[in-house]
């Protein structure tokens, strides 16, 4: 007996479609090559599915790297906030740069500026609180976002820096040269030879906390001579 004609289309293991699916291949493709080189169209070819199907799911790259960022910081722990507006500033930002830092491509792609407000609400618990804090603390509308802008560029910046570091091969790390005029920056020259051992600590805590008593100290000078209105906590 003859066999029944074989179906149109395709054939043999269904596509992978699901946004959980997606989503771990674009993550896998950005770890290998960066998010510079994430298109759909590759995304579809790792996935095994063609790029209108893929379509159906997202709407561009940009709404792609929004997903991905949602699902990541979805999965970040949240610690604790503490009570006190400051320490509630310094604990955000503090899980915000750990989060970045396990994950630098992510500090690339908020690094412009607006792109923070495409992320949902899930996404944006740090930005949240640092808000927050500074609103407790006293701070305006104003100074609120400027103290968390603040925050996030020494954020990004610190990350973003140790990140590109890591990526030279040991040996090639940027350094002064052997000889220079040192009459002209004496300092630097004294300090010439330990300038790699110096600029590798970790100081991110410490400058964070300096930098967060600063921004709310000119604050609550901006507010103190504000005529009516009365000064923030201390």
């Amino acid at each position: 007996m003859s066999r029944p004609p074989a179906p149109h289309g395709r054939t043999g293991r269904p596509p992978l479609t699901s946004r959980a699916q997606i989503l771990a291949a674009a993550r896998r493709l950005i770890d290998q090559d960066g998010w510079e080189k994430l298109t759909v169209r590759r995304l579809a070819a790792e996935i095994g599915v063609g790029t209108t199907t893929l379509y159906h799911h997202i709407r561009n790259k940009d709404d792609l790297l929004v997903l991905l960022l949602n699902d990541y910081v979805g999965q970040v722990e949240r610690p604790p906030l503490p009570g006190d507006p400051r320490e509630r500033i310094v604990t955000a930002a503090t899980a915000m740069h750990d989060a970045l830092a396990a994950w630098p491509w992510a500090a690339e792609v908020l690094s412009a500026d607006g792109f923070v407000g495409l992320l949902d609400e899930s996404a944006l618990w740090m930005v949240e609180a640092i808000v927050a804090g500074a609103d407790d603390y006293g701070c305006t509308p104003e100074q609120s976002v400027d103290v968390f802008r603040s925050i996030w560029y020494y954020t990004v910046g610190e990350v973003l820096v140790r990140a590109h570091t890591a990526r030279r091969r040991t040996g090639e790390h940027f350094t002064f040269r052997d000889a220079f005029d040192a009459s002209r920056v004496p300092r630097l020259a004294a300090l010439g030879h330990r300038w790699a051992a110096l600029t590798g600590r970790d100081i991110y805590p410490q400058g964070l906390r300096a930098f967060v008593d600063g921004l709310l100290a000119q604050a609550s000078a901006a507010r103190a001579e504000a005529p009516g209105r009365p000064p923030g906590n201390s």
